[in-house]
């Protein structure tokens, strides 16, 4: 007779979701749909939450949070205050950081993007656990940390130290190969939304954490599964991390955050990378996958580099690599949105900064860009945008009435030259000829 784990005494294999939010739960071992009280290392919120959290809990009588130090603020919305509630917005949020004694104030033009600059500045560890106010914190997945989304219940984490977290299943994606032929991970998270999405895999993915392994992982650095994590953060996923050591980060003092071998993944799902080829989503959301080949010629009047998507420095040198030489079309309002501050100085220092000035394009702010309701440099009415924003539902640029196409950093270049959705590969043909 063979014994199960739980009568020989031995723990049962766990997932890295499993493992990370038992260590936070102060526990041993966690299953799938089981709920715990996860304690956070960090817990962060945007811009656009802080004054209601305030609200919320001033109304209860709560004079301060329960552990100011795991608490940071983060300006990356309304970054370039357009208006005097922006200015004020501001102010108060300044305010409530010195009432709460929140030191971890990264106000405008300190960081950057709230989903990015945390991994860049090293306060994202492999194995970590937070929570985080907007559901793009997935981006923390690249580097084998757990960060769920809380919402406005993140005003609960903030007096009481936890929130009830019920344990995900795990979809297992098992990639193969290697990209070519100008595809981008973006087409990749594309092709995948759009596969959960139409039931290609007859799997469920609400509330599911995306596991990410097999040999495919070698050949994709941390941008790379930046923008992996963030392509289908919007299909409803809890999470997405990564089952091997995060590129350039350093795991020797990190928990273990690796699933075990055996452990109980809902599904599995192989996915080959070498026959990918260019997308774009199509307006209306992120799974809505299209063959780039197919809308070739679509006239924009607006492109956009950067937002959490694809807003790492290794995003703008793609770009700036097609760019290069080259003027954005003469009707074409472009873009550029560095992920961090500490971004934006490197492309200033290695000039690809002016590489993107000399093509016509216009510099913002760190931050979110017109990503973030069309704060800044908004689309219009019965206008057209490619970018590589988080999402492109009605409205996400301001305009109800404008549409907006995802794409990789890449064809977001190659369009803005041309004018229209262009195929970056052609375009780099054209200049080697």
């Amino acid at each position: 007779m063979t014994l199960s784990s739980s009568q020989s005494g031995q723990p049962a294999p766990m997932t890295a979701v499993q493992k990370i939010l038992a260590r936070a739960s102060g526990l041993a071992q966690v299953m799938p749909g089981e709920v715990v009280y996860p304690v956070p290392e960090l817990v962060i919120i945007h811009d656009g939450f802080v004054e209601t959290a305030y609200r919320e809990l001033h109304a209860l009588g709560y004079g301060s949070v329960i552990d100011p130090r795991k608490v940071i603020f983060v300006t990356d919305h309304e970054v370039a205050y357009g208006s005097q509630r922006a200015v004020e917005r501001g102010r108060n949020i300044r305010a409530i950081a010195k009432a709460w004694h929140v030191g971890a104030l990264y106000d405008a033009g300190r960081g950057g993007h709230g989903h990015i600059f945390p991994i860049e500045a090293g306060l994202i560890r492999p194995g970590m656990f937070l929570f985080c106010y907007d559901m793009h914190c997935t981006n923390f997945g690249a580097v084998g940390a757990l960060a769920m989304a809380a919402g406005t219940e993140v005003t609960s984490v903030l007096a009481t130290g936890s929130l009830w977290t019920t344990v995900p299943e795990t979809l297992r994606i098992d990639l193969q190969g290697r990209l070519t032929g100008g595809a981008h991970p973006r087409d990749v998270g594309f092709l995948l939304a759009q596969g959960f999405s139409k039931g290609r895999w007859n799997v469920q993915y609400d509330y599911r954490v995306v596991e990410f392994g097999g040999p495919g992982l070698a050949s994709l650095d941390l941008a790379a599964r930046v923008a992996l994590c963030n392509s289908i953060t919007e299909m409803g996923v809890a999470n997405v991390l990564f089952d091997d050591d995060p590129p350039g980060i350093s795991v020797a003092d990190a928990p273990d955050f690796r699933s075990d071998p055996g452990a109980p993944y809902e599904a599995r799902i192989s996915f080959d990378l070498s026959t990918v080829e260019p997308q774009v989503a199509l307006p209306g959301g992120p799974d809505r996958a299209e063959r780039l080949s197919l809308v070739l010629g679509q006239p924009i009047d607006h492109a956009t580099l950067g937002a959490c998507g694809s807003g790492m420095y290794e995003d703008f040198a793609a770009a700036a690599q097609l760019l290069k030489g080259r003027r954005i079309a003469d009707h074409v309002r472009m873009f550029v949105v560095p992920g961090t501050a500490a971004t934006a100085r490197r492309l200033a220092d290695d000039g690809l900064a002016q590489i993107f000035v000399d093509a016509g394009a216009m510099m913002l702010p760190p931050g979110c860009g017109p990503c973030a309701g069309g704060l800044m440099a908004p689309l219009g009415p019965g206008e057209v945008s490619v970018a590589t924003a988080a999402t492109n539902h009605a409205g996400r640029f301001g305009a109800h009435e404008g549409e907006i196409y995802l794409a990789s950093p890449v064809t977001v270049a190659a369009s803005a030259v041309a004018g229209c959705l262009a195929d970056p590969v052609t375009l780099a043909t054209a200049a080697s000829v």
